[in-house]
C-alpha cells in the first residue's frame, strides 16, 4: 500500500507531474546533495524552481520500526508540520508520503520547496563568514533562534538534533531564520524533556562556544527562557549545558 499527498496549491503543472506519485518521485534525477544509511536527498530544478527530495529506503536504527511505531520518513514530515502549526520558520513541505507491504515499510519520501538565499550556520562558521562578527546582525539571529527553541519546548518538543547546520539564514538585515532537518525529534515528559531539553541548548552551544563571545551566549538564554537575569536554577541548567559533552568532542 502506498500513501501519497502532494501539496498542489503553489505548484506548477511541471512540479504536478514531477511529483505526482511515489513511484514518479523515486524516478526523478538530480544533484545527489546528502546521504546516509537510510536516506539520500537530491536536489531537482522543476519548473522555475528548486526542490530538495529526501528518499527514504530504511525506516530507522530500530529494525522494528519497519513494522511498529513512526517510521524515519513520517517522523521527519510530520514535525516540519508541527512547525509550521507552531509558527517556527521553516522550509516548506510539498510532498510527502510512505511505502508499505504486508505491514513492512519499504520505502517513503518528503519533498521541500528551496529557501533561496539561505545558508546553514554550521557553514557560516566553517567560512569564518563577517556576518557572524556583525554583532547586531548576530543578535537578531539569536533571538529567533531562543524564540524557535522556546516554542518547541513549550510543547513539550525536542529537535534531538539542534545543531548549526540545521539553521538556515539569509544575511539580509534584518535576517530571516529557518529550522530544517528534524527525523529525531519527539516529545517528552518529566525528567526526560528536561534532558532533551538541555541537549538542544547544548548541541546550540556545542558550536557557539568558539564563534560567539560569552555575552552574546548569556543573552541567547536569557532570550530563550524569557527573564532579563539568572536564578540559581538557570546556572545549575547551564553547567548542565556546558558539561553535556564533555570527553565527547
Amino acid at each position: 500500500m502506498s500513501a501519497w499527498t502532494l501539496q498542489r496549491d503553489g505548484l506548477d503543472a511541471a512540479a504536478r507531474t514531477a511529483f505526482a506519485s511515489l513511484d514518479a518521485v523515486f524516478a526523478l534525477q538530480g544533484e545527489q546533495v546528502a546521504r546516509d544509511p537510510l536516506s539520500r536527498v537530491l536536489k531537482v530544478s522543476v519548473g522555475a524552481r528548486n526542490y530538495y527530495v529526501k528518499l527514504y529506503h530504511g525506516a530507522g536504527k530500530n529494525p522494528l520500526r519497519r513494522w511498529l511505531g513512526r517510521t524515519r520518513v513520517r517522523a521527519e514530515w510530520e514535525n516540519l508540520q508541527h512547525f509550521a502549526d507552531w509558527g517556527i520558520p521553516t522550509a516548506h513541505l510539498v510532498g510527502w508520503g510512505e511505502e508499505r507491504r504486508h505491514g513492512r515499510f519499504v520505502r517513503g519520501a518528503l519533498i521541500t520547496a528551496e529557501l533561496p538565499d539561505t545558508v546553514d550556520l554550521n557553514r557560516m562558521a566553517l567560512d569564518k563568514d563577517a556576518c557572524l562578527r556583525n554583532r547586531p546582525w548576530v543578535a537578531q539571529v539569536s533571538r529567533q533562534v531562543a524564540a524557535a527553541t522556546q516554542a518547541m519546548h513549550r510543547h513539550r518538543f525536542t529537535h534531538n538534533d539542534l545543531k548549526w547546520r540545521n539553521l538556515l539564514v539569509t544575511r539580509d538585515t534584518p535576517p530571516a531564520l529557518y529550522l530544517i532537518d528534524c527525523p529525531a525529534g519527539e516529545f517528552w515528559w518529566g525528567p526526560f524533556l528536561r534532558y532533551r531539553m538541555v541537549k538542544d541548548l547544548a548541541c546550540l552551544d556545542k558550536v557557539a562556544k568558539y564563534h560567539l563571545s560569552a555575552t552574546q551566549r548569556l543573552r541567547f538564554y536569557l532570550d530563550y527562557a524569557g527573564k532579563t537575569r539568572l536564578d540559581a536554577a538557570d546556572k545549575g541548567r547551564i553547567r548542565h549545558i556546558l558539561r553535556f559533552f564533555a570527553g565527547r568532542e
